[in-house]
């Protein structure tokens, strides 16, 4: 035979050894089965471990990924990792895969539930062995089956692979058990249903432990209270009694711990109270842990006189403590410290909220109430009157002209002690937008005095000063407020001059109109307005103007403009 043919042969055992090959010997020990022919089962509420795979005699620490129902959660974390315990449960019942090996390999997992079981003993999913002894551990569920062809593994390797020890009848025979023992021992029995093969794993808890000789013949120790004490309750009120008890370890533990009261002190006369369940933890060293309580429903007077007693007893002895119950006594703060709290309590608030409102509050107080000097003679105009020029009025007028001289001897003085300005020589303009409208009866009929930048003020100068020292010059700044007049930076600036100026202490009046029923909080402008005059806007005086309607829906507006505006008229000098 040719060199060549038989490198060949010698290297066909080696890749057939391969799992995912789809070649494992059915008969190979442990978890070097082949895994694609392969159907695990498990108990529901018992620790479960995937098994790992091996390829070309290496162990692969592969991920296993739930898949079926032609979808596949990418949001959930596998539930099973090569070599990770988990702890079964219905939901991860399912088909799994991993790439490995140059080959998708898939698996089939079912979780069967307890009560489906012939047989279910749960004291047979824990052992306790004998440190330096020889020890039996038997698979659960044994005796409900006629197969008695059980694997038992630790781990992912085969119990008997590297230490004395057999298999007889499905129970682990142990020549010495060793501290490595501790831990969870898996066992494997084939149950055929169906034309398909399963593999039956239960799980074993081992626990190796020195002999009991070697321990401490000891009661338990009450180490919660650690004595007997009084304790502080509510009357009508639960109260609840709790005792923490450590217990030496024992081979059968039978933890058992009571609470009793005593009636009146009595000793003798004893009665159990209703118990929880108990809790129990294992800590170190070899011992356990043990809470238990107790609750009274509703803490009555009578029961400040008993006594209540935990006593905790095992296979040595007992001990217990007793509490006794105290009324707590609520502690209240003397009037001496309570009514300067409270005050200062509300003195605080009542500074936080003048606070954010101080601003408002002034403009409300300055605006009712004439603050400054009334320096008449310093005024040159009566009304400074903001307007922006709406689409209409362009059209049906072009800029106001100066009117003719108004005296309090002329026809405008007779026709101002009317009550509708209307029926004077305006009486066709009811329909007229109001920034024409507002001069000619101010003007011509009452003998106001205005101010109108775009008639009064020299071209060429510098518009911020201009308006400023206008509406100084002036007894009252009147705004005409629409959304076009919001939107406008120049008369925005002349309503902020004016808010300003009313900060100052001066004595000017304030007075919006809106054109609209609009109001500054359906309005939003852009660019947004300032910080003060959005807050002006909140708080200032304010008229509404009922435009397009006949002449005596707006005699009340005529009438309370009257009576805001100022009462002494600025007198020209001759």
């Amino acid at each position: 035979m040719l060199p060549g043919h038989i490198v060949i042969l010698l290297m066909v055992p080696v890749f057939s050894q391969g799992c995912c090959g789809g070649n494992f010997h059915k008969k190979r020990a442990g978890l070097e089965q082949d895994i694609m022919q392969q159907h695990y089962r498990a108990v529901e509420g018992e620790i479960f471990m995937m098994p790992c795979l091996k390829c070309v005699n290496r162990i692969m620490e592969v991920v296993w990924s739930r898949t079926g129902e032609g979808r596949e959660d990418a949001n959930e974390q596998p539930p099973f990792v090569c070599g990770r315990k988990v702890l079964a449960e219905a939901k991860h019942s399912g088909k799994y895969t991993c790439a490995a090996c140059g080959s998708n390999v898939s698996f089939h997992l079912q979780v069967v539930e307890r009560s489906s079981l012939k047989c279910f003993q749960p004291e047979e999913s824990s052992k306790i062995l004998l440190l330096g002894q020889g020890g039996e551990i038997t698979c659960p569920g044994l005796n409900c089956s006629d197969n008695t062809d059980v694997r038992w593994y630790k781990g992912n390797k085969t119990v008997c692979e590297k230490r004395a020890c057999s298999v007889k009848n499905g129970r682990l025979h142990l020549g010495q058990v060793k501290s490595q023992d501790t831990g969870v021992f898996f066992c494997d029995r084939q149950v055929n249903e169906q034309g398909a093969q399963w593999t039956f794993r239960r799980s074993v808890d081992v626990t190796a432990v020195p002999p009991t000789d070697f321990f401490p013949r000891d009661p338990p120790e009450i180490r919660h209270p650690d004595g007997s004490r009084t304790e502080k309750v509510e009357l009508g009120q639960n109260h609840t009694l709790q005792c923490e008890i450590y217990f030496p370890f024992e081979m059968q533990f039978s933890p058992k711990v009571l609470w009793y009261m005593n009636y009146g002190g009595n000793t003798k006369n004893a009665t159990l109270l209703d118990l929880e369940e108990p809790e129990i933890k294992k800590v170190e060293p070899q011992g356990f842990k043990v809470t238990q309580r107790a609750i009274i429903k509703e803490v009555r007077l009578q029961d400040l006189d008993n006594i209540y007693t935990c006593i905790a007893s095992n296979t040595v002895g007992n001990n217990s403590v007793t509490i006794k119950l105290e009324k707590k006594i609520k502690v209240k703060l003397p009037l001496l410290v309570g009514y300067p709290f409270a005050a200062l309590l509300v003195v605080a608030g009542l500074g936080i909220v003048l606070h954010g409102k101080w601003l408002e509050l002034q403009l409300l107080y300055r605006s009712r109430f004439q603050l400054g000097k009334h320096d008449r003679d310093l005024k040159e105009f009566d009304v400074f009157l903001s307007y922006v020029w709406s689409p209409t009025s362009a059209v049906v007028e072009g800029p106001l002209m100066p009117s003719s001289p108004s005296t309090p001897e002329n026809d405008a003085e007779a026709c101002s002690s009317g009550i509708e300005p209307l029926n004077c020589e305006v009486g066709e303009a009811t329909q007229r937008p109001l920034e024409l409208l507002l001069p000619k009866v101010l003007e011509d009929q009452w003998g106001y005095r205005l101010c109108l930048l775009e008639r009064d003020m020299l071209p060429g100068g510098a518009y911020t000063n201009d308006v400023v020292l206008a509406v100084q010059r002036s007894q009252m700044l009147i705004c005409l407020l629409s959304a076009d007049y919001l939107s406008n930076s120049n008369a925005v600036f002349e309503l902020e001059s004016g808010v300003q100026a009313l900060l100052q202490n001066s004595s000017l009046k304030l007075l919006l109109i809106w054109t609209s029923r609009a109001s500054a909080s359906l309005i939003q402008p852009e660019p947004p307005l300032p910080i003060l005059v959005q807050r002006a806007l909140k708080v200032l005086p304010s008229l509404y103007w009922p435009s397009g309607k006949p002449g005596r829906a707006t005699s009340n507006v005529w009438k309370t403009l009257r009576k805001r505006l100022p009462d002494h008229r600025v007198q020209l000098a001759h």
